[in-house]
């Protein structure tokens, strides 16, 4: 395989990445329907937040590991794979853009409306919750990159 290869394969993982978004959104308002209707709302936006993206991580993973790229040809500096930091590009603004969609859920159901906490949730409750995220990215980019490392072999 050669080097526009692995550029034609970036771009479609770009696209599965970019296709993902409505569906996680989707997946998202289901859990938190779920946990309306149990009345689970204690933790819900972070919770919620945070098993939507752990799937999906593993599923980029997952769809990383069927594509053919060339891990041979790229390079690696400081033991980091060049398709590394390519592959990890394709995610730029993507929890940002979900955890602005889950704040937006919150803020407009009537059903969270007598928790304050989850209705609208603090700077505090975002950043811990931007922490946790923080933890599973950096858990999925080093899987992403041992996997391609592994590959050069």
């Amino acid at each position: 395989m050669n080097a526009p290869d692995n550029a034609g394969l970036m771009q479609g993982f770009s696209r599965f990445v970019a296709d993902a978004k409505p569906i996680l959104h989707r997946e998202y308002q289901q859990r938190l329907a779920a946990d309306l209707a149990r009345q689970q709302w204690q933790g819900c936006f972070q919770r919620n937040l945070l098993a939507v993206l752990a799937g999906f991580y593993r599923q980029a993973l997952q769809q990383v590991k069927a594509m053919p790229f060339d891990a041979g040809q790229a390079p690696v500096v400081n033991g980091m794979s060049g398709l590394t930091a390519e592959l990890l590009a394709a995610f730029a603004g993507f929890s940002d853009e979900l955890i602005l969609f889950a704040v937006d859920k919150h803020r407009t159901s009537c059903a969270l409306s007598n928790f304050p906490d989850e209705h609208k949730p603090d700077r505090d409750y975002l950043q811990a919750t931007r922490r946790e995220i923080a933890e599973l990215w950096q858990n999925f980019a080093l899987d992403l990159n041992r996997h391609l490392l592994e590959e050069r072999c």
